[in-house]
């Protein structure tokens, strides 16, 4: 019999509650299982790193936890097939591979699905699942009160929001270099993904692919309020890319230099990350396998 080990965050959902179901609907596709709650930041990352090699590895909980079962994998000489079924606020991720909110429903898709090969990003050699973003709204993720995020769900998120519409938009004094090319420039926010849905916001991007190698830049200089609430309602619309103070590039390297020293943390994959440097490098790495429903492959890979 195969071995399927899930890794449970027992603060997103109800995962924690159905294990008994979880069980049994692994071990009717032939699996064995093994099951894991987090304790702690960062246990997910400990446990995939260092647990024997298995056939399956599961995330349940939100992005935040995907990108920690992610790194862990990383960090193997020989990583596992990986899976996903979304319990958090937004779940960007599980949304973009077809999943829903039911995690019975969720289980089975994916064991009915198919293994793809995934890219992986880092930033610093800090693997990220999806996103990586800077500056203007960006915090909003890791600054919203998890207890609020229990008792309304994404609605804490744009509650959140709310609060810095009128405050004061900062301008950071930025230089990156893009294949090979060096631009400057004072932008307000930038956004690294690897996704097409960010922020609840899907077709983000209308040409991402998960397997070309290559991720997707957006760098934003507006600062006034009416053009940035327009900006974001072009995003959801249409192409973001035609708009003045936007510019947007496909690349599988990046470089970014605070000119005026370190700033704050940035938000990955919806968590705090703060490297505590100026200085940043974003590439791809190797290709990860995942095994995904079969709802939007078509859709999400070049192969």
């Amino acid at each position: 019999m195969k071995k399927c080990v899930v890794v449970i965050n027992p603060n997103s959902g109800k995962g924690k509650y159905i294990v008994n179901e979880i069980k049994d609907i692994l071990k009717e596709h032939g699996y064995e299982s093994e099951i894991h709650l987090t304790k702690y930041p960062l246990h997910a990352e400990e446990i995939v790193a260092n647990i024997p090699d298995v056939d399956l590895v599961i995330s349940l909980g939100g992005d935040g936890t995907f990108s920690e079962v992610m790194n862990g994998n990383l960090k193997r000489s020989k990583p596992l097939l990986l899976s996903h079924i979304p319990v958090g606020t937004t779940n960007d991720v599980g949304h973009m591979y077809g999943l829903s909110n039911d995690i019975i429903d969720n289980l089975v898709c994916i064991l009915d699905g198919k293994i793809k090969k995934v890219d992986v990003c880092t930033i610093n050699k800090r693997g990220f699942v999806y996103v990586a973003s800077f500056g203007k709204f960006m915090d909003i993720p890791y600054e919203t009160p998890q207890e609020l995020k229990k008792r309304i769900g994404h609605m804490a998120y744009i509650l959140s929001g709310a609060k810095q519409v009128f405050r004061r938009t900062p301008k950071y004094d930025i230089t990156y270099e893009i294949d090979g090319v060096k631009h400057h420039g004072q932008y307000t926010f930038f956004i690294i993904s690897n996704a097409n849905r960010i922020a609840g916001i899907n077709n983000f991007y209308h040409d991402m692919k998960l397997d070309d190698e290559k991720f997707e830049v957006m760098f934003c200089s507006i600062t006034n309020l009416a053009k940035l609430a327009h900006a974001f309602y072009i995003l959801k619309t249409s192409d973001i890319s035609f708009i003045n103070g936007v510019e947007c590039y496909k690349t599988d390297n990046l470089k970014i230099t605070f000119n005026d020293g370190y700033k704050k943390p940035w938000c990955l994959d919806g968590e705090k990350f703060d490297a505590r440097t100026a200085h940043y490098e974003i590439e791809t790495t190797k290709k990860i396998e995942m095994l995904l429903p079969k709802k939007n492959i078509d859709k999400l890979f070049v192969k």
